[in-house]
């Protein structure tokens, strides 16, 4: 049974850069909810947020004198419902996309759901999604793997040195509050742990999409070796390039029947997966039909 007429839920993200990524259902559900509740991270996208809806409120305050970030998501959760027990349509906002690490989203609609009210989630512009844009990396071309950087460490995740690998939160790694020291020892295990898959050579991309209308994102190129002394932020993803070529399985590739000359063109192929550096010169032109 659900309580339609009674309240009900909707998570939407604005992207990055300002609002500039807000979609068409994200901007119609801001402007015509009966209650707007927001947590994003610059003052122009809140701006338009309160022009747009005038029911608008931050969610910013939840996070002033917390250090536990789990317990600040569970009140950002129950903020939220607040309003829709009394029978509001709610429009919860969130930078990004809503559904990738945003604790307190998916919490909020669990719990709409569990005391019956309609609640859905509609998709935004993820960073995930502006890396690959600013980096020129297609995950479709090798694959691409995600994991936390947390995850990473404490589960032992496997990674594949044939794929790219990005890790998320690298700022926060180990950390359950809000790291303000830099967080230096626990990125120099993180250092330490990639070093012996990738080598102390090899180069990643600390990455931090464009936050603002007019900006740049930020795209550094670091040794793992020089990682530890890195600036590295609470936003701060790193991207880390295949260190080896994937191999072709010949058999499998005559099994399906693919042509001979596909296992010529699948070996040294960078293109897709290692980073175009900015500033140095035009994007090379792919071939045609590559």
């Amino acid at each position: 049974m659900t309580n339609l007429d009674v309240g009900s839920l909707t998570v939407v993200g604005t992207g990055f850069g300002g609002g500039g990524q807000i979609t068409a259902d994200a901007s119609h559900t801001i402007a015509t909810s009966e209650k707007v509740l927001y947590l994003v991270d610059d003052a122009s996208t809140a701006e338009w947020i309160r022009a747009a809806n005038p029911t608008s409120e931050s969610l910013g305050d939840c996070y002033l004198g917390r250090d536990d970030r789990l317990k600040t998501y569970f009140d950002i959760a129950e903020r939220i419902l607040s309003f829709v027990r009394r029978g509001l349509r709610v429009c919860a906002v969130f930078y990004g996309h809503p559904g990738v690490f945003v604790y307190p989203s998916h919490e909020a609609i669990v719990r709409a759901r569990n005391e019956g009210f309609e609640a859905r989630m509609l998709p935004g512009v993820s960073a995930a999604d502006c890396l690959f844009a600013d980096l020129g990396v297609d995950p479709g071309r090798r694959g691409c793997l995600a994991f936390d950087a947390t995850d990473f460490l404490v589960r032992r995740r496997q990674a594949d040195v044939t794929v790219p690998m990005i890790l998320w939160q690298v700022g926060a790694v180990g950390r359950v509050d809000y790291p303000r020291d830099g967080n230096h020892d626990n990125i120099k295990i993180l250092s330490d742990v990639l070093e012996e898959l990738y080598g102390r050579g090899h180069e990643v991309v600390i990455y931090e999409a464009a936050r603002t209308p007019g900006c740049h994102p930020r795209i550094e190129f670091v040794c793992l070796e020089n990682l530890p002394t890195a600036s590295i932020n609470l936003i701060s993803t790193i991207y880390l390039p295949p260190r080896d070529e994937p191999l072709v399985d010949a058999d499998m590739a005559r099994r399906l029947a693919m042509p001979e000359d596909f296992l010529l063109s699948s070996k040294g192929v960078a293109s897709g997966y290692i980073p175009w550096r900015p500033h140095a010169g035009p994007k090379p032109r792919r071939p045609q039909g590559g």
